[in-house]
């Protein structure tokens, strides 16, 4: 393991001289072409982009952020908005934490007038961490912030040979991130580490041969790139399992609530079901859960997407694996929350209560599955039909499947598909029944 590489100046100029020439293309980002003309970034763009972007790819990030701006073109606009209409616009990102710590943090902004310059002032604005201030503070303001991310903890592991595993290695990497950090251009800097991460150093093909940091690479040197950063091996997650109702009434409206604001997919709109229980089938639920039936897989398999495995990272796509920890409400209290408990640590249930929300004739429609950062998830999903007069429900004209968090989504799916053929049963003759991506509400028979 190499200490310190020679050159740290040097290492920092060769790879802004790299980025100037091969800078990704980012809606959020100023180009360095057009920072050196003098142009500084948003720090709300910069700001937004860097809450999406925890646990998020950036191919996932780049609509959803376009949209956000063309929606809220200015922090004052998004704290403006409507809590609905923001988890809304979420949904399908995961972490819906961050969504409602995206308001509070927007309207704390708006109130002071804008954002702080300073890592100091920015820490202190509610949800936002230690990353996204060093983020913020070195991309908007230019400050000489250490920035790390997942791409640049891999970088300092392969240019230092470091061996240590994460997450025991992350004060190490840090250190060596700081020690390189000049005090010109940090932002370009911060950015131009992360795209060599993304695009050249990537997990499992760096390409070693054209890394503008070939040189004092030790890893490199070594021939150990491909092994670094070890990681510690995680513990299986556990397996949770649930019942779902969709109930629809004849004229289209749909049965729906909306969650808590505290806990997992909070605030966001969804199907009334039952507690969320840990499932008896140990390693079998687990196999179940992670491979699910082909006929399942049309649908996005994490709501709360885990932190993208090296396999999927690509120079077109990258997983910032920010800290989600800056935004702390994860599923782990939930998760123990649906596990009934009393007096001390009750054996939780095997099977959960399948207790319809209202009396009707349900029919068992299928399974979907998920998975959240600490458990996978099997819910059942059952339909009905039910009486137009029935209180609470929504118009089918005010209904928008795109409002569901995925996991949601994955159930009205699933239902709409038991539908098609029904519905194509109907059509007059010789009329074609076109499989959608994302299937039209359905009346059912």
């Amino acid at each position: 393991m190499r200490d310190e590489p020679a050159g740290t100046a040097r290492i920092a100029d060769q790879l802004l001289h790299w980025y100037d020439r091969n800078a990704r293309v980012m809606p959020w980002r100023v180009s360095p072409a057009d920072r050196a003309a003098g142009q500084r970034s948003d720090p709300y763009a910069v700001w937004l982009s860097e809450v999406m972007l925890q646990q998020t790819t950036v191919a996932t990030v780049r609509d959803y952020f376009r949209k956000f701006i063309a929606r809220w073109p200015t922090v004052q606009d998004l704290a403006a908005a409507q809590d609905a209409d923001v988890m809304a616009a979420w949904a399908g990102l995961g972490y819906y934490a961050r969504a409602r710590n995206l308001l509070k943090c927007a309207r704390a902004v708006s109130a002071l007038g804008g954002f702080p310059d300073t890592h100091a002032g920015l820490i202190a604005l509610p949800g936002i961490g230690p990353y996204t201030a060093s983020a913020v503070a070195a991309i908007a303001f230019d400050r000489a912030e250490v920035v790390v991310d997942g791409n640049v903890e891999r970088v300092m592991a392969r240019l230092h040979n470091d061996p240590t595993p994460l997450p025991a290695a992350k004060p190490r990497l840090t250190a060596y991130a700081a020690a390189l950090t000049p005090q010109t251009r940090p932002g370009d800097y911060a950015q131009a580490v992360m795209d060599l991460g993304a695009t050249i150093c990537t997990p499992r093909n760096p390409a070693c041969g054209i890394c503008p940091l070939r040189t004092p690479c030790a890893a490199r040197a070594e021939g150990t790139a491909v092994s670094l950063p070890r990681k510690t091996p995680k513990a299986a997650k556990p397996v949770r399992a649930g019942h779902i109702y969709l109930a629809r009434s004849p004229q289209g409206a749909w049965l729906l609530e909306r969650r808590p604001d505290r806990g997992l997919l909070g605030g966001m709109l969804g199907w009334p079901g039952s507690e969320w229980v840990a499932s008896g089938e140990g390693k079998a639920a687990q196999d179940k859960a992670l491979v699910p039936p082909m006929a399942e897989r049309t649908a996005s398999e994490a709501d709360t997407p885990a932190p993208v495995t090296s396999a999927e990272v690509t120079s077109a796509q990258d997983t910032s694996d920010r800290a989600k920890s800056e935004w702390a409400e994860s599923d782990q209290a939930e998760s123990e929350r649906a596990t009934p408990q009393g007096g001390g640590r009750n054996k939780p249930k095997a099977t959960p209560d399948a207790t319809p929300p209202l009396p009707a004739d349900w029919q068992r429609v299928g399974e979907v599955r998920h998975t959240f950062t600490h458990f996978h998830l099997i819910l059942t999903v059952h339909r009905a039909t039910i009486p137009d007069t029935t209180p609470g429900l929504t118009p089918a004209a005010d209904f928008r499947p795109g409002d569901l968090p995925t996991v949601m989504r994955k159930a009205y799916d699933l239902v709409a598909a038991a539908d098609a053929p029904l519905a194509s049963a109907r059509l007059p003759p010789g009329t074609v029944a076109r499989r959608l991506r994302r299937p039209l509400p359905l009346t059912y028979c």
